[in-house]
């Protein structure tokens, strides 16, 4: 029963977490397309109130007509939206997901002894440590040569190199999908962090300033600006990241702390074709779609890097061979079936008779030939070649052989 509520848990906060995520993302895209589309104003009397840029668009039948004000308005509306709960709403859910699933099974999720040997209580530790140390590092190189010149660029080499090295060491302490996963965490927690400590605070002191009839200073527009420009490149490789951890062959591999650098470079490049594009358009130019090109090229370059190797001619002939299920049975009793037995039904999958893992060839097919997920950070430690075994066993026919 507990791993029943455990599962309900869980699926509860993957969908308030996907929803929340939605409405945030959504909320961030359209605000950076918006900041680059504006044009300035034409009507005197916009002019007159200090607007910097407005747009016209059409959606849902109707005509729309957002404007800016470049640092405040001359006067405080009574009705104000904030955009904030998405941003915390998301976050608040993710590290709920995290805890149920990561934390809680500590042992199972976080731990791969093959990696690196330390205990459960350990792991969380330094799991935590990645989401409060990233924020801090990020936070610091944004403080210190953020307002520089060409400070943007100098923020994101080093912000990038620094989630190079943590990718890194990620994947020399924790199993392979926990390693994807928590990057991406630490990202997002900068992401939120930026609205929480940054982004909301600035414009609270600009709305106390224009109460108390004071100048607004308009350093406060610039930092939270520059922070939500950064979480628009953040959100592409938090994506990827995230995804990442239902597709075994991406993080298994020796070098698979660079597969997630190139899948969240690739990620970047897209975000920031878009980007650019919309200051294009304004501007008259050529769209640079090149970035995106780039990012495609990567994603190809890495498809075809983890792409299978060709099989010699002893293994086309082994493949040729009929597989007896005595085989498969004797693979699964090996590798499976500890955790998929009468007493401990992982998933509510059970696999030690035969009838059983006729029943559920398609699920061990899928979990452990096509996207290596299971066993579980390959704790019973299956080969290539049982792997390989199990395929061929169900494509050419499971269940009747």
């Amino acid at each position: 029963m507990d791993a029943y509520l455990l599962d309900w848990a869980n699926l509860l906060l993957r969908w308030a977490h996907v929803i929340t995520a939605i409405a945030w993302i959504g909320s961030s895209f359209y605000f950076v397309f918006l900041d680059n589309s504006l044009t300035p104003p034409v009507d005197p009397d916009l002019k007159e109130k200090g607007v910097n840029g407005e747009l016209w668009a059409v959606h849902g039948g109707g005509f729309y007509h957002p404007q800016k004000y470049l640092v405040s308005p001359k006067k405080l509306p009574e009705h104000l939206h904030w955009f904030y709960w998405e941003s915390y709403s998301t976050w608040l859910t993710g590290f709920g997901l995290f805890t149920v699933l990561y934390l809680f099974n500590a042992g199972s999720f976080l731990v791969d002894k093959s990696v690196f040997d330390w205990s459960a209580g350990a792991a969380i530790g330094a799991a935590l440590g990645f989401l409060v140390a990233f924020w801090f590092v990020y936070d610091l190189i944004c403080r210190a040569f953020g307002q520089k010149k060409n400070g943007d660029l100098i923020v994101g080499l080093c912000v990038t190199a620094f989630i190079v090295l943590a990718s890194w060491l990620a994947c020399q302490l924790f199993a392979g999908r926990a390693a994807f996963l928590l990057v991406g965490a630490m990202i997002a927690t900068a992401m939120s962090a930026n609205v929480f400590f940054w982004i909301i605070p600035g414009q609270r002191k600009v709305i106390a300033q224009m109460k108390a009839g004071q100048p607004v200073d308009p350093i406060h527009g610039q930092r939270g600006k520059q922070r939500s420009v950064h979480n628009t490149y953040f959100t592409l490789p938090v994506l990827i990241a995230m995804l990442s951890n239902h597709y075994g062959w991406l993080y298994q591999g020796p070098n698979n702390w660079l597969v997630l650098v190139l899948l969240m470079l690739a990620g970047a490049l897209i975000r920031h074709s878009f980007v650019a594009r919309h200051k294009a358009l304004v501007a008259g130019k050529r769209p640079p779609w090149e970035y995106a090109v780039a990012g495609t090229l990567s994603l190809a370059g890495l498809a075809f890097w983890l792409s299978p190797a060709p099989q010699t001619a002893e293994q086309k002939a082994q493949a040729a061979q009929p597989v007896h299920f005595a085989e498969v049975k004797q693979v699964i009793d090996q590798r499976c079936a500890m955790c998929h037995n009468a007493q401990l039904q992982s998933k509510n999958v059970a696999l030690h008779t035969p009838e059983l893992v006729k029943q559920h060839a398609q699920q061990v097919y899928q979990q452990v030939s096509v996207l290596k997920l299971m066993p579980l950070n390959n704790a019973t430690q299956i080969t290539d070649g049982e792997r390989a075994l199990i395929a061929r066993w169900y494509e050419g026919g499971a269940g009747t052989q």
